[in-house]
Parts: structure tokens; C-alpha cells; sequence
């Protein structure tokens, strides 16, 4: 549901844009409402997991989900789908915080690297079905229904979960960290809206400065507080071990630098390429499907091969694509991405079980769950700033490019181009000046696809280099330290399969 509701989002954002009047600002907004709160509240969730129990925190969630993807069907405007967008990812951030780490108390040893096998396989299988569901739910029945599918889902979701999930909670927890919350979501709001608001305002003007000048305030006082915090919600002292560090790194440079890549890729399908959602989503299936075989084919190499040379492959494999795909002209048909694609595809597919076996195998397994909240944090952040600053990036050279080619015509056309493609551009302009605006935006549309792809590439092959250098074998964790919770036994012999409980 998680995964599938960014993927699935991305093929109909061109139809939310036509049908919903909104501006490329306002898209952003669509994936980045969603993508923030995720990232802006997986650690407190994970607190609240810890007083309340991970079962518990994990249900509440999936019910928040469930009712808000039922509002943003019918939200009516790009404003009210913002919204619950919004709390959609609030509820997101609940499951989140929990899925890994009740896969870190359910399982040790042998049995939990086949258990991240799966889960990373799920989460291939969500990013590889989610263009193509989107494509046939949003052609056939509208965008709306891309988010009233998730209605059955989460029912049957709370079903399963419920007699299936123990609920294990830290008697010790302390309260909520509400003071580390407010400066994190702030900073990471300010970061955002700064990087969205550049192009429009002026990199000088206030509206800009001042939001990422906060931002660097309230990430500054977020280290100080967290570093003093008894039971912080953030553990810097994680990032003692050179591993961690690593991992965290690779995450976000995959967030930044890939994950924020599809919205655009699903806009050049269909905005300038003119094919239908459910044809943009056949068409990036080459690269989903790989997210969802490989980490299937690759699960016995994961037990054997070490972690470092799986993530730094994948990722390195993943700029490589990216770096295959900057080459787009605007003679070019989709075939041109194909080779990135594919080379995306298997990148994503190694680094997705690296991490999440990394992120859980460098900690204590009493700390999994601040583990795979931090590992998720980062993952998510990189999305929601990687969308910004590549839209911000996307937009500007969209500018340039019609400042040369249209001099005229440049400010009035470079948010059109940036938010529809060559059909808005077309719809805007004056049958005798057809030919020339379409060409123009053609190639202005396309000169920004190339040049966030290149930066897309070099983002991620620094990730490469970050897990390489400091994953080592040595800072894994030998030990299988019991879990214990006022709802289980303080010395139960480790958790049975999750069905026989």
C-alpha cells in the first residue's frame, strides 16, 4: 500500500493535472504532502511504537491510511488532495515505522535474511506494479480510483494483521519527544518549500532565504536536543558505527537521486511522448519489474556476498542507468530510456534488501526499531527533497532553454512546459504560433529532463562511493539478543513463526 501509492500517484499525476487545474508546484505538493509527513513522523511513530506496542502502532496506522486514501478519491481540488495526501501520510508513517522492525522481533539468524528477502521483494513488487495498475485503474475508472483501491486493502490488511502480530512494547520508553519533533518536521518543511518556491520567488527573496535559513536553525537545535535527550528519538549515537553511517547515506542518495525520478519520467510518457497512463506505465515496467525479480533471484547471493559489495553495486548499477537515460533528444521515442531503465531496475532491486539488512544488522536487535525509523527517514527525506531541488533544477533550465528559443514567449510559457509538456504548451498558444511553441517546449522540456537525470546519476554514484568506503563486516552485530516487552515474557525464547502465534 505504502509503495504502491508513490509509484501509482506518479503515472496519473498528468491526469490530476488536467482535471484538478494544478501548476508543477502544486504536483510536488501531491507527492512531497505525503513523502514529508512519512519522513517527518516515522521516528515518532516508532516512539510511540516503543510505549504502546508495534502491533498496535502498526493497525492504528494502517486504519489512518485506509480512511484517508477514501478522502483523497474524492478531494475536488489540488488544495483539499494536499491535505490528505497529508494524513494519508501520517498513517503511512505508523506502518512504516513498524513493518521492519516487527520483521527484526519476529525473526534471527538465517530465517530473518529470508524474511528481508521477501520484504524487499514486496517492496520491488509495489513500485513494479504500481505503474501499470495506475495506468489501467486511472485510464479505465480515473485517478480518483488509484487511491479507493487501497479502501479493501486496508480492511483486509487489519484482518490478517490482527490474530497474526504480537504486540511487543519497551516498558522503559519514555514520553514523546515533542520538542525533537517540532524542529525536525519544520526543518524538513522549510527545506522543501524553500527548494519549490526558488524558481517562483527568486533565489534571493525572502520567501526563499527565510525557509532555509530556518531550516538550518531547526535542524541545528533538532542534533543539540536529540544529543541531550535521555530516550531521543533520533539516536546520533547509532552514527558511532561507520556502517550506519554508510547505509544511511546510500538510502538517501537512492531517495534523492532515483526514487524522485519517476514523477518526471512518468511526465516526459505522457506530456511530451503523448502516451496514456496505462501505456506510460508499460513502459517503465522493464525497470519495476526488475525491483521485484531481482531481490528474488539474488537471495541466496545476499547471505554470501557482503552487504557493502551488494549496495555499492546496486547503487553504482542505478547511476549508471540514470547516466544512460541524461541522453534523451527531443527526436527521441521511449526506447532511448530502455537500457537505463533496465539498469535502474536491477540497481534498485540489489540496494533495497542491502539496506534493509544493513540498517538491521549493524544495531542491537532491541534497536531495530529506531534503526529501520532512521533508515526510512533517510529513504523518505531523499525523496522529498530529491523531488524539490530536481523540480527546482527541471524548471530552471525549462527557463533558460525558452529564453533562447522564444525570447517573446519565455515567462509565460516555462511553468506551462514545466507542468504539462508539450501538450499544455500546445493548448496555450495560437494556432499560427503552434508549430514553433511545440517545438520549442519539445526541446526546452527535454534539456530539463536530461540535466536532472545527470544530476540524479551523480547523486547516486556518490552513495555508491559513501557505502563502499564505510560498510565494513566488523560492524555488524554477532549477537541475538531476546526481545522483551511489558506484553511479552521478560525471557521469552525467541518468537515462533508469526502464524503460530
Amino acid at each position: 500500500m505504502l509503495l504502491v501509492d508513490v509509484t501509482i500517484v506518479q503515472v496519473a499525476v498528468p491526469q490530476m493535472q488536467r482535471d484538478l487545474h494544478a501548476t508543477l508546484t502544486d504536483v510536488q505538493w501531491v507527492i512531497n504532502a505525503y513523502v514529508l509527513a512519512l519522513a517527518a513522523l516515522i521516528l515518532t511513530a516508532g516512539s510511540l511504537a516503543d510505549s504502546f506496542g508495534r502491533k498496535r502502532v502498526f493497525i492504528i496506522g494502517i486504519v489512518i491510511f485506509t480512511a484517508a486514501s477514501a478522502l483523497c478519491g474524492f478531494s475536488s481540488s489540488a488544495l483539499s488532495l494536499i491535505v490528505c495526501r497529508a494524513i494519508q501520510g501520517i498513517g503511512g508513517a505508523a506502518m512504516f515505522a513498524t513493518s521492519l522492525a516487527l520483521i527484526g522481533q519476529e525473526f534471527a539468524g538465517a530465517e530473518r535474511g529470508t524474511a528481508i528477502a521477501a520484504w524487499g521483494a514486496t517492496v520491488g513488487g509495489a513500485v513494479a506494479i504500481g505503474p501499470l495498475v495506475g495506468g489501467i485503474v486511472t485510464d479505465a475508472l480515473g485517478w480518483q480510483w488509484i487511491f479507493f483501491v487501497n479502501v479493501p486493502i486496508g480492511v483486509l490488511a487489519v484482518a490478517i494483521s490482527q490474530p497474526l502480530l504480537v504486540n511487543i512494547r519497551d516498558p522503559g520508553a519514555a514520553r514523546l519527544d515533542r520538542a525533537g519533533l517540532a524542529c525536525f518536521s519544520g526543518a524538513l518543511f522549510g527545506l522543501v518549500f524553500g527548494l519549490q518556491r526558488g524558481n517562483a520567488a527568486g533565489w534571493g527573496s525572502a520567501q526563499v532565504i527565510g525557509p532555509l535559513a530556518a531550516a538550518v536553525v531547526l535542524l541545528v537545535l533538532f542534533v543539540c536536543l536529540e544529543i541531550r535527550h535521555p530516550r531521543a528519538m533520533f539516536d546520533f549515537e547509532l552514527f558511532r558505527n561507520p556502517a550506519f553511517c554508510g547505509v544511511s547515506l546510500g538510502t538517501y542518495a537512492l531517495g534523492a537521486g532515483a526514487f524522485a525520478q519517476l514523477v518526471f519520467v512518468a511526465l516526459y510518457l505522457q506530456d511530451v511522448l503523448g502516451y496514456s497512463p496505462l501505456q506510460g506505465g508499460l513502459r517503465m515496467l522493464p525497470m519495476t519489474a526488475l525491483v521485484f525479480v531481482v531481490p528474488l533471484a539474488t537471495r541466496r547471493l545476499v547471505a554470501k556476498v557482503p552487504q557493502r559489495a551488494l549496495l555499492g553495486a546496486g547503487l553504482a548499477a542505478t547511476a549508471v542507468g540514470l547516466f544512460l537515460m541524461h541522453d534523451v533528444t527531443p527526436a527521441s521515442r521511449w526506447t532511448a530510456l530502455l537500457p537505463g531503465l533496465v539498469l535502474q531496475g536491477v540497481g534498485i532491486g540489489l540496494a533495497n534488501p542491502a539496506i534493509a539488512a544493513t540498517a538491521l544488522g549493524v544495531v542491537a536487535r532491541t534497536r531495530t526499531g529506531m534503526a529501520s525509523g532512521i533508515s526510512n527517514t533517510f529513504r523518505l527525506g531523499g525523496v522529498a527533497t530529491g523531488v524539490s531541488a530536481l523540480g527546482a533544477l527541471f524548471t530552471s533550465r525549462i527557463g533558460s532553454e525558452l529564453s533562447t528559443r522564444l525570447p517573446h514567449e519565455a515567462g509565460r510559457l516555462a511553468s506551462v512546459v514545466a507542468a504539462g509538456g508539450v501538450r499544455a504548451a500546445a493548448a496555450a498558444s495560437s494556432a499560427a504560433d503552434r508549430a514553433a511553441v511545440v517545438s520549442a517546449a519539445r526541446a526546452a522540456f527535454v534539456a530539463g529532463f536530461d540535466e536532472i537525470l545527470l544530476a540524479g546519476a551523480i547523486v547516486t554514484a556518490v552513495g555508491a562511493v559513501c557505502a563502499l568506503a564505510l560498510i565494513r563486516a566488523r560492524d555488524f552485530v554477532r549477537s541475538a539478543e531476546q526481545p522483551s516487552g511489558a506484553d511479552a515474557p521478560a525471557a521469552a525464547p525467541p518468537p515462533a513463526p508469526v502464524g503460530e502465534h
